[in-house]
């Protein structure tokens, strides 16, 4: 089949959907002829250790399920791996290419791609059209009267509803103009085994969590035992649901969910604003923390085996299944970070490692909250219990025992510091850490 004379493409990244895509519905109502394109960025998918990361195998089955909607309507979706430059280069050479869209990112090597892109196309005489899509508010639409970015969670989120009040979340029904794609054969598409990867199978949650489910949220969140929480963020992670639906069933169903998706975009605006973020600590007096770094507790708090059940139980769910319930993970990296002196960083890369829905911005946002570094962050002196938190919020220890069979055994280990010793150790570090930073 020939191809038209130009054709414009629109570039799925982080919004794998047909439906309410911003970009998406900017492509279609205003240039239409539009090819669509996923690249697997190998810049990206280097940087992963382990050929079974599921994430991959998540992405790749929203990428083969929107390649075959399209492929309904005699479309296409061209599937690349490789660099995004060279993507280009090669699509620049195939097709007479008329406008690029595609929705904006925030995190930093995503903007830095992305201006390569676009300098290179519009060298080319290309047009680069990107869009809101991800978020309700990007970093710079919610900023104090000064115009300075805000640093505490609560006047921002007391900002962001104002504005959402204001002006709605705004609706793209790109699903109504899919009529407007280019006719094209269907393409190719590389395997996972191509790309070095693997199926795992892990099972993936739901991107439709019932109705009652979040209308409860704000009861039954806390307990990891319970099927309180949505499992959505894997969704909004890759976009194979929209954030503008999600907000407006949260605005009417539960206050608290809505908050939390509040959380998300705080995050993704420190990390634009205060990129130092990524390697450093938000607060830079807490980067002189002098961290214990002990190896061997850090294997033991990776497998499982601290001897303090939640923590255990959590860190063995993460490797399990790619998920930790969310009050766990503030509980296991407060565990590592205050009660062993293990660097912020450490945990965080682990995490960045295993967790399905694995996000810069909140991984980072929320180990360095339980470090005491970050913005809004929680007191250095704050110190969770482990064993309390257990007895609050899994108080018939079925958390525990669905994921540690050998608890209550002489087979699980004592603890692996005393918590009452390694809380004032924690306390001493810290303090003196900061005062001589203010000396």
């Amino acid at each position: 089949m020939e191809q038209p004379s130009v054709i414009n493409i629109f570039w799925f990244r982080r919004d794998l959907r047909l439906f309410d895509n911003h970009g998406l519905f900017r492509a279609l109502k205003e240039a239409g002829n539009i090819l669509p394109l996923f690249i697997f960025d190998t810049n990206i998918l280097k940087r992963l250790d382990n050929f079974r990361d599921a994430r991959v195998e998540f992405i790749y089955r929203e990428v083969e399920h929107l390649k075959r909607e399209l492929e309904k309507m005699h479309s296409t979706l061209l599937v690349y791996y490789g660099e995004p430059e060279d993507v280009f280069s090669k699509l620049s050479d195939s097709y007479r290419v008329g406008v690029l869209f595609f929705n904006r990112d925030y995190e930093p090597y995503a903007r830095k791609r992305d201006e390569k892109i676009s300098f290179f196309l519009k060298g080319k005489g290309v047009q680069v059209r990107t869009f809101k899509d991800q978020v309700i508010f990007e970093p710079g639409e919610i900023l104090k009267t000064d115009g300075k970015p805000y640093v505490v969670y609560t006047p921002y989120m007391r900002k962001w509803m104002e504005r959402l009040a204001e002006t709605g979340t705004g609706n793209y029904p790109s699903e109504k103009y899919l009529k407007r794609l280019a006719s094209h054969r269907p393409a190719g598409m590389p395997s996972l085994r191509e790309m070095g990867f693997t199926a795992v199978s892990l099972g993936f949650p739901s991107r439709e969590p019932c109705e009652s489910l979040i209308r409860q949220y704000h009861l039954y969140r806390d307990y990891p035992a319970m099927e309180g929480t949505s499992r959505l963020s894997i969704h909004f992670r890759f976009g194979t649901v929209s954030i503008r639906q999600w907000v407006e069933r949260a605005a009417a169903w539960n206050g608290k969910f809505l908050e939390e998706l509040i959380w998300r975009e705080f995050y993704q605006m420190i990390l634009w604003h205060f990129p130092g973020v990524v390697d450093h600590a938000f607060r830079p007096e807490y980067d002189m923390i002098p961290w214990r770094n002990d190896e061997r507790e850090f294997d033991a708090w990776c497998r499982g085996t601290t001897g303090y059940p939640l923590v255990d139980a959590g860190m063995r769910q993460l490797l399990a299944t790619g998920f930790m319930h969310n009050r766990v993970r503030m509980i296991t990296a407060g565990f590592l970070t205050k009660l062993l002196l293990i660097d912020w960083r450490w945990g965080e890369a682990w995490f960045a490692g295993h967790l399905l829905d694995y996000e810069l911005s909140s991984n980072n946002g929320g180990w360095q909250w339980a470090a005491g570094s970050g913005c809004d962050a929680a007191p250095w002196f704050r110190i969770f219990n482990p064993f309390l938190q257990q007895k609050k919020f899994d108080s018939g220890n079925e958390y525990v025992k669905k994921w540690i069979p050998e608890f209550g055994t002489e087979s699980y280990p004592g603890p692996l510091v005393d918590y009452r010793k390694a809380r004032e150790r924690a306390i001493q570090v810290y303090r003196q850490a900061l005062a001589e930073r203010k000396g």
